[in-house]
């Protein structure tokens, strides 16, 4: 559409409905403003008049915490910090995408094959998204575009899993007429983050950020996910859903990050199985002994968590779908424990003495008798997840602050839909 009559329309609120959409809450005077900055930003710098709006939204995974890799189930929710696009094609093979504090090189999608050179960086995921429409038989060009991002690095939110899903959603609708579902966006961009960006992960963030909602996926078949939308309004039941950002960052913990999935299948090759999926718990514990002897103890553990987080992810969509908020918000402490006592995802061993995470877990326990809490993503540094009595939001967003400064609790609010085209 011609750039002056998409900023009319903002203007005339025209755009609104769509807009509450994607905040949720009535943010229309923000996301006015929000999206008028960021259309001026790209006349700043292209030349181009027909441009295209997209949106893809950050995640808060709600259990299953490091199941996805394994083939195993997840309960995620796409939430309304996300991450924004205005686009135009550029009748070229160049990518060229602006974003506030990054330093994005211009990528030429003549060449798809990996650049080893491009490890962990953007320009990798733009790369290996084209790579991977192109592979699925699906048309790719040359755009330009400026972002601007609330799904921040570190955030426990899916910063690459946003950005690869905004990636496969402007390629889709600008040169596939919308024809490429929210499935195969979500597996390119995993895809993209496994071969090309070289960080090994589930799909769990690109399905859920594709997705929207509250959404129970079952990895099982990876190839064809069952994917299921589970109807449940938090605010409704007194709830709200917090994120407390403790300091640390997810940045620079990739081979960290790489451990986990390589231990759980460690134990996994032990069977002649591929991922903990394939194998139950039965069979794990039958031959503890002999696994031991080829595996650590730690990836052990985190085996035994992987066992058992799979079948709560159940036991939480069941929760939810029978409103027993009270059988919800204790699973949601039990993953959490989990997680700490198991899969170890709460601090790094390299360095004990700094433990944000699990002091904002102590803090938690403290104050909310009706609530729940747990590590949050990926985990090792980052943030908390807290489910929060709504009388109690400003108490516990007090005590956070206190501890660990104004500005690190945030409340999400639920989105309803995934990634896409705004305007």
């Amino acid at each position: 559409m011609n750039i002056n009559a998409i900023k009319e329309s903002i203007n005339n609120g025209k755009l609104d409905d769509i807009f509450r959409k994607l905040t949720v809450i009535d943010q229309q005077s923000f996301s006015r403003s929000r999206w008028l900055m960021l259309i001026d930003e790209f006349s700043r710098y292209f030349s181009e008049t027909d441009i295209f709006g997209f949106s893809a939204p950050g995640r808060s995974e709600i259990g299953g915490n490091h199941t996805d890799h394994q083939w195993g189930r997840v309960l995620a929710a796409a939430v309304n910090l996300d991450t924004i696009a205005v686009v135009a094609k550029n009748n070229s093979s160049l990518i060229n995408i602006r974003s506030k504090g990054f330093d994005i090189k211009a990528v030429d999608i003549k060449k798809l094959s990996v650049c080893d050179d491009e490890k962990h960086t953007s320009e990798a995921l733009i790369r290996g998204v084209c790579a991977g429409f192109a592979e699925k038989g699906y048309a790719i060009g040359g755009f330009n575009a400026v972002m601007d991002s609330q799904v921040l690095p570190g955030s426990g939110i899916s910063s690459s899993a946003a950005f690869e899903v905004l990636l496969g959603q402007i390629l889709s609708d600008l040169f596939n007429d919308s024809m490429v579902d929210h499935k195969t966006i979500a597996l390119v961009g995993q895809y993209a983050e496994n071969e090309y960006f070289k960080k090994p992960c589930g799909l769990m963030d690109q399905m859920t950020s594709a997705v929207g909602g509250v959404v129970f996926i079952d990895f099982n078949e990876p190839n064809q996910p069952v994917v299921e939308q589970v109807d449940f309004d938090l605010n409704k039941a007194g709830y709200a859903l917090c994120l407390v950002n403790t300091g640390g960052s997810h940045e620079n913990l990739s081979d960290a990050y790489a451990k986990m999935p390589q231990e759980m299948k460690d134990v996994a090759r032990y069977f002649n199985q591929p991922v903990l999926s394939k194998i139950t718990m039965k069979q794990f514990l039958e031959h503890l002994p002999q696994i031991r002897e080829h595996c650590s103890d730690r990836a052990c553990l985190r085996a035994y968590h992987f066992f058992r987080e799979t079948d709560r992810v159940i036991e939480q969509k069941n929760a939810l779908i029978n409103n027993d908020l009270s059988t919800f918000l204790r699973l949601i402490i039990t993953s959490g424990q989990s997680s700490y006592m198991y899969l170890q995802n709460v601090y790094m061993p390299e360095d004990i003495e700094f433990q944000p995470i699990a002091v904002a877990l102590a803090l938690s326990q403290h104050i909310l008798i009706d609530g729940g809490y747990r590590v949050h993503g990926g985990g090792l540094a980052g943030t908390i997840q807290a489910f929060v009595k709504l009388e109690q939001v400003f108490e516990f967003t007090t005590a956070m602050e206190h501890v660990f400064g104004v500005g690190c609790t945030f409340d999400l609010a639920i989105r309803s839909i995934g990634s896409v085209q705004v305007f």
